[in-house]
């Protein structure tokens, strides 16, 4: 017999565990469902920064303003998960915009600095510069500084989901969408099979929302509705260590901005922008670009090439379609379609946006959703802590109370938050649970079986 809830989302990446939380939260019976790991797809291959997106302001002033605005949210549901990171924009003679047209540009975006507690610009010397960052080349005629934020998003997507966890909603991963269930032209529910046992499941629900990132023109097909995309390839390296403990907007070989970011212990170069229209599952990384972001980082950061790389990610904006425009100029706005029109009511997708905008997107899609139910619950998103972030502990006190180096404690605080407490338990009881046991990150054994046992890893 099946399982019958007020709705069912499709998708466990940012958008799809917020929504799944928002709902939980205002008491509506959910059902969250993932074919791979949390962050999978989209989320995971993200830059991790929950930004206004500066350059925006170029086509797209209401994408840069609702941006700063909840990367302030998310900053305070978020604490323990964020980082500030301080960027230079490193100026050369020959730039396609000089050091007046960017100061110009960045005092618009002070204006909305205040949203999300960043500060505003400050225009440097070369020598000013190069004092805080000597690894620059020394053919730039000047800088400008600016700030955004940093989050980990691996864990900021698996939060969401314990949240929703933890409100009453189901959350299941390694679970694939395999048919819808029509009544008519009314969607009732979704047919769903676990990719571990392989069994199949009929899953009711009184609506069903699609958050599937750049796979939602693949799921809404399966529903017999119809969603345009223009999807777009990024392509990131990250490279083993911190390079430098400053962000950095570069201007690529072909004009586009790129950053060059301190993201945890690790830097990342990004990212390429292109038009890709095939499987989302097989998606490319080319020998080309790669050359394309380290030739473009060269020029203003000559000794890139010396550092080791540790991998190259990929991952696709599931941007809305838009004609006539170069990739990096399609719009970042979000769009909810209600597939009513498409003769399959009961059944809601949700495209477009960017991390810094989940919380929101979410929102806006489980408005409507509380709207088609005649629920009248209001959104608390926005100031509900996620899982952990309550309060901000003290790492030197922990540290000393628990007889742990500095540095393994306040990871632990910064993933995990209060929570980590719970981990600390397990090392006090069991001191080889310390043991490090990842080679790129001081990822501890007590970690893992904490995960094992209460985070769907």
């Amino acid at each position: 017999m099946a399982k019958t809830y007020d709705v069912a989302v499709i998708g466990g990446g940012a958008t799809g565990t917020g929504i799944a939380r928002d709902a939980a939260l205002r008491g509506l019976k959910t059902i969250l469902i993932e074919k791979k790991d949390f962050s999978a797809g989209t989320t995971g291959a993200c830059g991790g920064m929950i930004h206004g997106g500066s350059r925006y302001l170029l086509f797209d002033v209401e994408t840069t303003r609702l941006s700063c605005i909840d990367s302030g949210y998310i900053q305070n549901i978020a604490s323990n998960l964020i980082f500030r990171i301080p960027f230079l924009i490193p100026i050369m003679k020959d730039d396609k915009y000089g050091i007046e047209k960017w100061e110009a540009f960045l005092k618009v975006y002070d204006k909305f600095q205040k949203y999300k507690s960043g500060k505003g610009h400050t225009r440097l010397t070369k020598e000013e510069a190069l004092r805080l960052e000597p690894g620059l080349s020394h053919d730039i005629v000047g800088a400008l500084s600016m700030d955004e934020w940093g989050i980990d998003v691996f864990r900021l997507t698996v939060l969401n989901a314990l949240s929703a966890r933890e409100a009453g909603a189901d959350i299941r991963n390694h679970t694939e969408v395999a048919g819808f269930i029509k009544t008519g032209q009314r969607v009732k529910g979704i047919r769903v099979k676990d990719k571990i046992s392989g069994k199949t499941e009929d899953i009711e629900a009184r609506i069903v929302v699609n958050a599937a990132g750049p796979w939602v023109t693949k799921i809404a097909k399966m529903a017999g509705a119809s969603v345009k995309l223009r999807p777009s390839r990024g392509v990131q390296i990250v490279f083993e260590r911190r390079i430098s403990n400053l962000g950095m907007t570069i201007t690529a070989i072909d004009g586009r901005p790129l950053y060059f970011i301190p993201h945890e212990h690790t830097t990342i170069l990004g990212t390429t922008d292109d038009d890709y229209f095939g499987d989302p599952d097989n998606l490319p990384i080319y020998n080309d670009d790669i050359e394309y972001l380290l030739t473009s980082a060269q020029r203003v950061f000559p000794e890139i090439r010396k550092y080791r790389r540790m991998r190259a990610m990929a991952g696709l904006r599931p941007s809305l379609f838009e004609w006539g425009k170069v990739e990096e100029d399609v719009s970042r706005e979000f769009e909810i379609f209600d597939h009513e029109k498409d003769g399959a009511s009961g059944f809601i997708t949700i495209a477009g946006g960017k991390l810094a905008m989940y919380r929101l997107m979410a929102e806006k899609t489980t408005d409507l959703v509380c709207k088609k139910l005649k629920i009248k619950a209001k959104c608390t998103t926005h100031t509900t802590p996620l899982p952990g972030a309550e309060e901000n502990l003290d790492t030197i006190s922990l540290s000393e109370k628990f007889k742990l180096p500095f540095y393994v404690v306040k990871r632990l605080l910064f993933k995990y938050g209060t929570r980590a407490i719970d981990i600390l338990n397990m090392i006090k009881k069991d001191v080889y649970q310390v043991s490090i046991t990842c080679n790129c990150e001081a990822i501890t054994e007590a970690e893992l079986r904490y995960c094992i046992r209460n985070e769907w890893a």
